[in-house]
């Protein structure tokens, strides 16, 4: 048997993956919980809608104001976790929570809900719905809204070196 020793630092900056792989193992060692079934997607993944670039566009035009909310949408253009049939992405509201530096996960999902609702008045469809939740602490999202966003980001990003780069007159 080989022993290994991580600092806190070091799990909270490893991969998602990882993380979630050293919390099972720890949680199944400790025999806190039977070991897990095959992962099946919660029902409430089938509502989720696959955002465009122009919908998240739009959901953050929405929320602009809420720097929270707006750092949370950022959040989940991150690779996450892809898993599946149709396919989710899955990101633990623990990382949404410490990235943007939120006190609690309370405020993780106020964000969230925040975003679902700029999403319904974006879409003008009270049954769509941006993100859901498992009830294992995990946002679930569709894999073309993650792409989506992060394909916004890099542009906000590019849009931005391009005007710095412009000289004044």
């Amino acid at each position: 048997m080989t022993g290994i020793t991580l600092t806190a630092e070091q799990i909270r900056n490893a991969p998602a993956a990882v993380r979630q792989w050293i919390e099972q193992e720890v949680i199944t060692s400790l025999s806190l919980s039977p070991p897990r079934a095959p992962t099946a997607v919660p029902p409430q993944a089938s509502h989720l809608v696959a955002c465009s670039v122009e919908d998240a566009a739009g959901v953050l035009e929405h929320i602009r104001g809420v720097l929270p909310a707006v750092n949370v949408l950022f959040e989940l253009g991150r690779p996450g976790i892809s898993f599946g049939q149709p396919a989710v992405m899955t990101f633990r509201l623990m990382d949404i929570l410490h990235h943007p530096r939120l006190h609690d996960v309370g405020e993780v999902i106020t964000c969230l809900e925040m975003i679902n609702q700029a999403l319904i008045e974006v879409k003008k469809d009270p049954s769509v719905r941006f993100c859901g939740f498992d009830n294992e602490g995990h946002c679930l999202i569709a894999p073309q809204t993650q792409a989506s966003i992060a394909t916004l980001w890099q542009t906000m990003m590019e849009r931005q070196e391009a005007a710095r780069a412009v000289p004044a007159a």
